[in-house]
């Protein structure tokens, strides 16, 4: 029988893992910049310090954090996204880089799958930062 997340996708097939990363990017990326900016400052200290949490180290270290906090639902989106073949940046060592795609992967897939409550607790404790989207 097929999970009720996954009705939200076409007939019932998730996006592939670089697919889900993709709309993550964006979602971690906003968290991280709403946050910043709700803290107040000026735009070049609010783009360093979102640049400070949102790249492949970070991103790297915040999956590690919250790995223990995973379902077997979510550590098997981690683990086929981690997995995928992608070329990283030439400033990212490749196993962060692979790391914070897994990561991103898990949050495209919680923001589509409205699982709001989850992907901000999730959030929360990647970054350490208060808030939600």
């Amino acid at each position: 029988m097929p999970d009720e997340k996954d009705s939200v996708f076409p007939h019932g097939q998730k996006p592939g893992s670089l697919e889900l990363a993709f709309v993550g990017d964006s979602v971690y990326d906003l968290f991280v910049r709403a946050h910043v900016t709700l803290r107040g400052g000026k735009v070049h200290a609010l783009s360093d310090k979102a640049v400070s949490v949102v790249n492949a180290a970070s991103q790297a270290r915040a999956l590690e954090k919250i790995e223990p906090l995973l379902t077997p639902e979510e550590k098997a989106i981690v683990q086929r996204a981690r997995n995928c073949r992608q070329t990283p940046t030439k400033h990212a060592d490749p196993m962060d880089y692979a790391r914070a795609t897994a990561l991103e992967a898990l949050m495209g897939y919680l923001y589509l799958t409205k699982q709001t409550e989850r992907l901000n607790e999730l959030l929360r404790n990647a970054t350490e930062m208060e808030g939600s989207l």
